[in-house]
């Protein structure tokens, strides 16, 4: 089941949209919602990663020196 929504877009980005639909013989509804799942599923990673980290923060669970330096010789950069 779907549910219409109405958004506004500027006319450069509803040209392209249109061109886009043609050039991949998709609707422009399916390309729209598949382009705001795609944002929608990335944006709630970051936010759930962010959570978690300021979880651990607020644990105390950070890398030591140690660590640090043993990713930063992993990617051969100084980090002095």
């Amino acid at each position: 089941m779907s549910t219409t929504m109405t958004i506004r877009l500027e006319p450069e980005l509803k040209q392209r949209l249109d061109q886009l639909a043609a050039a991949t013989h998709r609707s422009k509804s399916f390309l729209a919602a598949e382009a705001l799942r795609d944002f929608i599923e990335l944006n709630e990673w970051q936010i759930q990663e962010i959570k978690e980290a300021v979880k651990e923060a607020d644990n105390g669970d950070f890398a030591n020196d140690q660590e640090v330096s043993k990713t930063f010789a992993k990617w051969d950069v100084n980090a002095g």
